[in-house]
């Protein structure tokens, strides 16, 4: 055990991971009002999985709500949700979760940014229908004044070359020297079998997945919350950026990944899956004529 990680039955605002086995609505009711910067998590998806019960859709609802309202209630002014979810499915028939969880946030007096398509390349099989290869990350705001950094995020561009051919910009470089906004359209491996952060966790989460959220929504030294911990990716995104990340989980061996996988995390062991690199122009590649375009790629190559 560090000395970083904190193993509590509450919240512990001075640690840099705060992670409790148990009820995810008993630590949230720990967590003081208006002290949390990012919610990240992944829900169950009331499809019988080894961690869920199966319930009625409506009871199922009725719990999210329940946990969603303590999350707004711990939210920052300047603060995001992120909530991500699939489909419930019943005897073949699919059930979007996030159309059914919408009014929870909307009611809460939220404000929706995104709502982004997660694609990854890997699932089940269907014969019936379609197979399934994504799901969404919904990001609802507590304000209109909320922390957002693109640069942070930003990806490489397609045709990174490319410049304008006529007009009063006419040879200068026509898209973002940093790299562009990776959209709401997010292509980003699931962990499987052959990933090399794969624990026994059947829906695991990927780190990059969340990273580009932590970076993008909170500032270092933030608190990151994901009520629904399972073996700790939002943590350990939290933890690799400068962030503080908390959490809750109760099943007990996931607790146990996660706080194995956090600890690691921290001592800088842990093997992740990165995320697509910000585009760096090779050496040969002329400067822009723009001057503010040209100071920023310096400062980029640097």
């Amino acid at each position: 055990m560090t000395r970083q990680t904190i193993i509590s039955a509450s919240f512990e605002v001075d640690s840099a991971a705060s992670l409790y086995l148990g009820d995810c609505i008993d630590f949230l009711r720990t967590i003081p009002d208006e002290s949390i910067q990012l919610v990240i998590t992944s829900p169950p998806y009331n499809l019988g999985k080894e961690y869920e019960h199966t319930l009625d859709i409506d009871t199922y609802v009725g719990q999210q709500k329940a946990v969603i309202d303590e999350c707004v209630r711990v939210l920052r002014p300047s603060g995001s949700i992120c909530w991500q979810v699939g489909n419930y499915v019943d005897q073949g028939e699919i059930i979007p979760l996030d159309v059914l969880l919408f009014p929870c946030f909307t009611n809460n007096g939220l404000h929706m940014r995104n709502r982004i398509i997660w694609h990854f390349g890997h699932g089940l099989h269907c014969s019936n229908r379609f197979s399934g290869r994504y799901e969404t990350i919904n990001w609802f705001t507590k304000s209109h004044k909320y922390t957002f950094n693109l640069d942070a995020v930003r990806i490489p561009q397609k045709y990174p070359g490319k410049r304008y051919f006529r007009g009063p910009k006419k040879g200068q470089y026509s898209g973002n020297p940093r790299g562009k906004n990776p959209s709401d359209v997010w292509d980003i491996p699931n962990v499987k079998a052959n990933h090399i952060e794969k624990t026994p966790h059947p829906c695991q989460f990927p780190v990059s997945l969340a990273q580009r959220l932590v970076l993008s929504m909170s500032d270092e030294n933030d608190l990151v919350l994901d009520p629904f911990l399972g073996v700790g990716s939002t943590v350990v995104a939290a933890v690799l950026n400068g962030r503080k990340g908390v959490g809750s989980e109760i099943v007990e061996d996931y607790y146990n990944w996660a706080v194995e996988r956090v600890e690691s995390a921290l001592q800088g062991a842990l093997r992740v899956r990165e995320d697509k690199p910000v585009y760096v122009p090779p050496e040969n590649l002329s400067l822009s004529k723009n001057p503010w375009v040209r100071d920023n790629q310096v400062k980029l190559w640097k």
